[in-house]
């Protein structure tokens, strides 16, 4: 039986981040609302009962349910057997991974600072001004702290020469920021070689690259996570 992921059908998001694990994994799964419609999504989700997801995305495997994008990883690589098989650096892995959920809401929140259910253009104001703190501040954070952590192991993936969620996840923040804020990266570039370098080696996954050449894999845009916004970027 192959697992259902359920997700918005228009935009990447963090469902994103799920399917790339599955799709270097090679992984059986249903796109179920990308299959089917939006709409299809809203009707599933709001039928279920008891301790169910929040939000999209959300895993089906069988009778298990499972939101939250680290979680939804989580689950996969116990599952099939993807993590370290030591529980004390799955837990490492797992630590890094909300990291990763942290610093991806920071960077919705550069252009959505002020409510998610406001417009971009009702919020611009508030959103220069944090856009100008994410680069000036959290971003060059975030990037020293997981580049720190991929030297630590060696490289090139946070468990040396396996990979794991946590290094297809990064690959995709790489992707999103060279594509939200292209001339702010263009600045950094050579800063963090450690995660350059993983930019460059997760497409080599064994499984990922036809996928990322595929019309499966979707391009960002402005209706999701990473958005460019040029007054937002360095100037």
């Amino acid at each position: 039986m192959s697992y259902q992921l359920w997700y918005w059908p228009m935009i990447p998001g963090r469902g994103e981040f799920v399917r790339l694990f599955l799709e270097a994994a090679e992984l059986d799964y249903e796109d179920v609302a990308r299959e089917e419609s939006a709409d299809a999504l809203v009707e599933d989700l709001l039928a279920r009962t008891g301790m169910r997801p929040f939000a999209p995305p959300y895993l089906v495997d069988g009778d298990v349910v499972i939101g939250q994008t680290a979680l939804i990883l989580l689950y996969l690589s116990d599952k099939e057997g993807l993590g370290s098989g030591d529980l004390a650096t799955d837990l490492k892995l797992m630590q890094l991974q909300m990291d990763i959920s942290d610093f991806v809401e920071e960077i919705h929140g550069t252009h959505h600072p002020i409510a998610s259910g406001l417009y971009y253009a009702d919020q611009m104001d508030a959103a220069f001004e944090k856009a100008h703190d994410f680069r000036e501040n959290r971003l060059p954070k975030y990037l020293i702290h997981f580049d720190n952590a991929l030297a630590g192991n060696g490289g090139p993936f946070m468990l040396g020469d396996q990979w794991s969620h946590v290094d297809t996840s990064l690959f995709q923040v790489m992707e999103g920021l060279d594509y939200a804020f292209p001339n702010q990266m263009a600045e950094l570039q050579g800063s963090f070689p450690n995660l350059e370098a993983l930019q460059g080696t997760v497409p080599e996954i064994e499984g990922l690259a036809d996928y990322l050449a595929s019309e499966r894999r979707m391009e960002f845009n402005e209706d999701g996570i990473f958005r460019h916004y040029e007054e937002l970027d360095r100037q």
